[in-house]
């Protein structure tokens, strides 16, 4: 464990991430369409390029979601000209919209996980589609009863089991929780993760952001938090570090936030005060990490730091007792 002080560990994640200057980086005025707001981007590697999918909300308050590609992930987006994925009004599960996507690949499938809220009339359900080209789909369905969001994959089993991250509304406390299942059909062995703190930045709510990370210390888990005050709440992003293997085991978790509603597209939008990260990509050969968000529920931003940085400052974090 890195030695590091309390004080020297709250600057360093005071600047551990740099805003692109470009940002926001896809608006509403980049859709080939008419839409209200783009935001909380699911994100990818694929044909050498960086692969958005990201909420649309169109005029009516519902939500879809469509591609944007872009050769270097920062500039040159193209966005599909027209949905990409669209609720099926049909069924009860996705009646009104489908909202915040996660993607992983999926090694021993071969193929891309998509988790999405599909807004039902329950409430918010997670459900999961399997695509290879983002093009055309496989929708498996809801996984777990309402209300449930914030969700995704590991890439890879667990003795044999998938692993599931999703933040459940249990009594009225939105903790971050993970379950197991054998078949992504049958869902079991449910546990508690990532807790809210009293008191804390991240004390009234939180969620997964972007996709689990693997790294020899373990996985990195970004996550949302909440703090409701007397202006409004405030979403930030914490993180977390989970066992290698036995990933139900939280190990580390960051007292400070280390990304937080700053700029002036973060501050004013739709929902002000919101930093809500969905989507992440790393670079090994650079040692980068792209961290896409959503910024005030309105326009899509990103952030980048250096991977031995992040694994730094989560090894001088405070370990979680058992």
């Amino acid at each position: 464990m890195s030695a590091m002080s309390r004080i020297e560990r709250e600057k360093k994640a005071h600047n551990l991430f740099t805003r692109f200057e470009g940002n926001p980086i896809l608006t509403a005025d980049h859709w080939p369409y008419a839409a209200n707001a783009v935001f909380n981007p699911a994100a990818a590697q694929l044909d050498g390029q960086t692969l958005l999918l990201v909420r649309v909300e169109d005029m009516r308050g519902f939500s879809h979601l469509t591609v944007a590609r872009s050769p270097n992930g920062l500039t040159d987006w193209t966005v599909d000209s027209e949905p990409t994925m669209t609720a099926d009004p049909s069924t009860h599960e996705e009646r009104w919209g489908l909202e915040d996507p996660r993607i992983v690949w999926l090694e021993e499938q071969k193929q891309f996980a998509v988790t999405y809220v599909s807004f039902s009339e329950g409430g918010p359900i997670v459900s999961l589609a399997i695509t290879k080209n983002f093009r055309t789909f496989a929708r498996l369905g809801g996984l777990l009863p309402p209300e449930d969001k914030d969700a995704c994959l590991f890439p890879r089993r667990f003795d044999g089991r998938f692993a599931l991250i999703h933040r459940p509304i249990v009594r009225g406390e939105a903790h971050i929780w993970i379950s197991f299942s054998p078949d992504l059909k049958h869902w079991g062995d449910h546990q508690l993760l990532i807790p809210t703190r009293a008191a804390y930045w991240d004390c009234h709510r939180v969620g997964l952001a972007c996709q689990p990370i693997e790294t020899p210390q373990g996985w990195l888990i970004f996550y949302h938090g909440v703090r409701s005050t007397t202006a409004g709440q405030i979403y930030r992003t914490g993180l977390a570090l989970l066992d290698l293997q036995r990933p139900w085991k939280l190990l580390r978790r960051s007292d400070e936030w280390i990304l937080g509603p700053h700029a002036q597209y973060e501050r004013v939008g739709d929902v002000g005060d919101v930093v809500f990260p969905t989507g992440a990509t790393v670079n090994k050969e650079t040692d980068e990490l792209r961290l896409y968000y959503g910024a005030a529920d309105c326009t899509v931003a990103v952030a980048t730091t250096r991977m031995t940085d992040l694994l730094d400052y989560i090894s001088a974090s405070p370990e979680v007792d058992d």
